[in-house]
């Protein structure tokens, strides 16, 4: 059987979440320039201070430990794609232009300004001068170059990138504080190139066959506010703050981030003070610690969404058939009579205790001016679906399971929710119960994200639940439904591309193409509604909901800049937290924390063996051994 390679990019990338795993999908976090936070309403998180008080230790101190219920699938940035990877490699990594924490606008990061031509087709960058990686080398133009050729050139390297080179056709560095790119036609996105910029003296190194295999854990280079020091695989990920950052350096010494086998672990441990913060908290964990005290409970609107995958016919790019999914779910028919047949707003108020809304198109409402409210909504209505499935010809059985037109092979599907995602578990189970009541069997089978990362990509499967966070511009996301976003074949294996659906639609690509040469704001908004809609009718994907980010912290923090307003405080499109967090000076005078309060999560601790669920889980010091996929969360793909 061929292999798959991971596949995607920030499947933003895949989330859960809240992206993540392809949650945050995620969960891509680019850099951008540091802003004062507003003072904050009463219950919000604490806005960023700029300077240290006078009394308490100096800024800078301590070690801010995050947790989480991901584990990062690889730190190299042509090969991971859950959320938590973008997340670290924002750290470790700076992209040309960030996004501002207060709105979603371009903002300036290496790219200290750029012009474009008068016929839009040259971009002109001007490169700060001064930067230098982690190694002492400086950072230039040619960096960049090197970075976004090797993108356009490459195979491997476009699964998570090639969105944005598409319409590229060259990157020149004339010298060190300048890059040149010119486009086959004008494209709307060249200010919203999210890739990270490698250094060309270490990844020139490394070719495009070793690439695959690249893990990028030890002697690590980079530009970011933090350098990686070291990597245990499934327990943690510490970081070294870079005091010198050409924006800022962060009040912080170090930032861990440490894997915890399921959200009840990650809550004990934030209540113990083994992290500082918890990230993507299941709903009754996140209630559970609202009356906690010492830790501060947060629910952030965020740009992510979960959904119920197809498998409408799996193919590679060439529209060679892989896989083994069932032939109904290809019958946009089938698809249709199942959309009736999921109860979003049950799923929001029973799975995700109502910390969301239910999903409808795949550009989340808090992208208003992008966001489709689709026409003819799929309301949950059993008799409908019975009704459209009886009408397409599939009739019922004596057993009453309906089979192919025809009296053809029964409708049995297999449904793959998330080992490292409790909601998705969940809602598989109402999905389960609602889909027999239309005489549609289904078999529920829980798979880790890195094994349903490979399945999809060999189209093995018939349904999946898992996420996407959503970036600002939307070409992206829009892009993994394109035809050419399909697995693909190299050297006789298959690698998973970004399409998890294998939807190919030519009047879909038409409309792709479309949007990413319309430079008018409103135009374009027109045709990616129109895509939402055509998503919406065909219906590769059900959205279930609109998850919020259940996050949580200990009060002993302070500096949380929150993207935007009410927004996420961590697994953003910058680094703002992370550069602005800094222990309240009372609490680090005091020399830690009050008997019968969290304390701060500092050092790694000792590794112990214990029980969770009846199952025995690894963990160091709370971090449990266990992994993620790229994406969202629950949107967390990813």
């Amino acid at each position: 059987m061929a292999s798959t390679g991971s596949a995607v990019a920030a499947r933003a990338r895949r989330t859960d979440a809240p992206h993540r795993a392809r949650r945050r999908l995620a969960a891509l976090a680019v850099l951008a320039l540091a802003a004062l936070g507003a003072v904050p309403a009463a219950g919000s998180p604490a806005a960023a201070t700029t300077t240290p008080t006078a009394t308490g230790t100096a800024a800078g101190e301590g070690t801010f430990t995050v947790g989480i219920l991901n584990d990062v699938d690889s730190l190299n940035p042509f090969t991971g794609i859950v959320a938590e990877a973008y997340e670290v490699w924002g750290t470790m990594y700076d992209t040309l232009t960030g996004t501002s924490e207060k709105d979603f606008s371009t903002t300036p990061a290496l790219a200290q300004s750029w012009t474009t031509s008068a016929d839009g087709k040259t971009w002109t960058y001007t490169i700060r001068s001064g930067v230098t990686w982690s190694d002492g080398v400086p950072l230039t133009a040619k960096d960049v170059a090197y970075t976004f050729n090797r993108i356009m050139k490459g195979t491997y390297e476009q699964t998570n990138y090639g969105s944005y080179v598409a319409n590229i056709t060259s990157v020149t560095a004339p010298d060190d504080t300048t890059v040149v790119m010119k486009t086959k036609v004008p494209t709307p996105i060249m200010t919203r190139l999210l890739v990270p910029i490698l250094p060309e003296h270490v990844w020139s190194k490394i070719s495009e066959k070793q690439v695959k295999s690249y893990a990028n854990q030890t002697d690590v280079v980079g530009s970011g506010p933090f350098q990686l020091l070291e990597r245990k695989n499934g327990q943690f990920i510490r970081l070294k703050a870079n005091k010198g950052y050409w924006n800022g350096g962060p009040k912080i010494d170090e930032l861990v981030f440490r894997v915890y086998g399921n959200a009840d672990a990650l809550g004990q441990a934030l209540k113990s003070g083994e992290v500082d913060f918890a990230d993507a908290l299941d709903a009754d964990v996140w209630q559970s610690l609202k009356n906690t005290p010492g830790v501060v409970a947060y629910a952030a609107k965020y740009y992510s969404f979960s959904e119920l995958s197809f498998n409408t016919g799996a193919a590679i790019d060439d529209g060679t058939a892989i896989g083994d999914g069932h032939p109904a779910l290809k019958d946009k028919k089938v698809r249709v009579a199942l959309s009736y047949a999921v109860d979003r707003k049950a799923l929001v108020d029973r799975v995700l205790n109502g910390n969301g809304t239910p999903g409808t198109t795949i550009i989340p409402p808090a992208y208003t001016a992008l966001h489709l409210e689709p026409s003819n909504p799929y309301t949950f209505d059993l008799a409908k679906a019975n009704q459209l499935l009886d009408e397409a010809g599939y009739a019922k059985g004596a057993d009453g399971i309906r089979t192919m037109p025809g009296g053809g092979k029964p409708l049995k599907l297999r449904l793959f929710p998330r080992q490292e995602s409790e909601p998705s578990q969940q809602a598989a189970r109402f999905i389960q119960g609602w889909f027999k009541d239309v005489g549609v069997a289904v078999d529920i089978k829980v798979l880790a994200e890195d094994n349903l990362t490979e399945i999809i990509g060999r189209g093995e499967f018939d349904m999946f639940l898992w996420g996407w966070v959503v970036e600002p511009d939307p070409d992206y996301q829009l892009s993994t439904f394109t035809c050419a976003n399909r697995s693909y074949k190299d050297g006789g294996d298959v690698f998973a591309n970004l399409s998890d659906s294998f939807y190919c639609n030519k009047e879909y690509d038409a409309l792709y193409e479309k949007q990413a040469s319309q430079i008018d704001p409103a135009q374009r908004a027109e045709t990616v509604k129109q895509m939402q809609q055509l998503l919406y009718d065909d219906a590769p994907y059900i959205l279930t909901w609109y998850d919020d980010d259940t996050q949580a912290y200990s009060d002993k923090w302070t500096g949380f800049v929150a993207q935007p307003e009410g927004g996420a405080l961590l697994f953003q499109y910058g680094t703002y937290s992370y550069r602005n967090v800094e222990r309240k000076k009372a609490t680090a005078a005091a020399g830690g924390a009050s008997s019968g309060s969290a304390s701060s999560g500092g050092g790694l601790g000792t590794g112990v063996l214990i029980g969770i669920g009846g199952v025995a889980v690894l963990l160091l010091g709370g971090a449990g051994a266990l992994l993620a996929r790229r994406r969202g969360a629950d949107a967390d793909r990813e």
